[in-house]
């Protein structure tokens, strides 16, 4: 039975009097209750691939916060991992994946199966599933293909993707493959999250910020879209939400796509601008800096407010436009939520 829980019904089309709440990484390291869990895990990958300790890391915010949804706890550079490049997360760094992709890599990604090493990220979705209200919405998500690509082809993240561009134009064959690839690989990990128990799934894309058109529409517009429609296809009462972070007004083209339920805008869009052109078309999501959770107070509320007003007669799901960062005081998350529960 699909789950209806208040997000779902929402994304589904409903306008609800106090829109469901959920923030992008709102499980993670600004509460103490995750860097308990995250010292016994050991290593960050290990977390991730303790179905226990991710379930449970997944669970959290729900408990502290009682928010409308859970977004699994995973890592966008699972794919290239179990493709076989080695990861690795060094502190103060981030990400670092070894060896950096070449072409002679695409036919042995194109062979390899990923389901097999990822059964414990559906392992926990399930965990995570079975710890869940039914008013509760489960979110399952992948990085898009550009994005993930990205960090196979610089080996980890990048300050400036301007060498990544120069080398689209130059190898375009390489790295449509590359994506192309990433996005057959996307389509079966997303639907075995599905399969396991989410509810909806959310392709983020933070890396489709500064390409230029018509590269955006090759190499993010046109994957996602292509994941989206398979994914749809193959379970049609299943929401897909985008989130291109950076992407301005070529939000168009993404929310005109008929795969695309839920849009999430990041905190440099213009809300009154997003409602005007995205929300009689898609769910809007999302749109609140992330910082003034940390500032909290009176500029969090008025921000959070002037959201809430824009969007009330529109489906919208309240969330961040971008994740939570480590300095995020858990006590201004919890004003936050108190605040729209009884403003929306």
């Amino acid at each position: 039975m699909s789950n209806q829980s208040k997000f779902i019904q929402t994304l589904n089309g409903d306008v609800a009097a106090i829109p469901p709440i959920w923030f992008m990484r709102q499980a993670g390291r600004y509460l103490p209750e995750y860097r308990e869990l995250r010292a016994k895990a050991g290593s960050f990958l290990d977390l991730c691939f303790n179905s226990d300790f991710a379930s449970e890391v997944t669970l959290q915010p729900i408990r502290r916060f009682d928010l409308d949804a859970a977004i699994l706890f995973a890592d966008i550079l699972l794919i290239p991992h179990a493709l076989g490049q080695e990861l690795s997360f060094v502190e103060g760094e981030g990400p670092r994946l070894d060896p950096v992709v070449s072409p002679k890599d695409i036919d042995v990604f194109r062979k390899r199966d990923i389901l097999g090493p990822l059964e414990a990220v559906f392992e926990t979705v399930r965990k995570t599933k079975a710890g869940l209200g039914d008013d509760k919405a489960l979110i399952g998500f992948a990085g898009a293909p550009w994005t993930v690509a990205t960090y196979m082809l610089a080996g980890g993240p990048m300050k400036d993707p301007a060498a990544l561009r120069l080398r689209y134009y130059r190898e375009p064959d390489f790295i449509n493959e590359l994506i192309d690839v990433l996005t057959e690989k996307t389509i079966a990990y997303l639907i075995a999250q599905i399969d396991a128990g989410a509810d909806a799934v959310q392709l983020f894309d933070t890396w489709a910020s500064g390409l230029p058109w018509p590269v955006l529409d090759k190499l993010s517009v046109g994957p996602m879209d292509k994941i989206a429609s398979a994914v749809k296809k193959a379970r049609p009462d299943i929401p897909v939400i985008f989130f291109p972070k950076g992407v301005g007004e070529k939000a168009i083209e993404y929310v005109h796509l008929k795969s695309c339920d839920g849009f999430g805008i990041d905190y440099a869009m213009d809300p009154a601008w997003a409602r005007a052109h995205l929300g009689e078309r898609v769910v809007v999501q999302g749109g609140l800096d992330p910082l003034l959770v940390v500032a909290g107070g009176a500029p969090m509320e008025k921000a959070a407010e002037t959201l809430l007003k824009l969007f009330h007669d529109v489906p919208y799901v309240f969330n961040l436009g971008h994740g939570f960062i480590p300095e995020t005081p858990p006590e201004h998350v919890a004003t936050l939520v108190d605040f729209i529960r009884r403003n929306g």
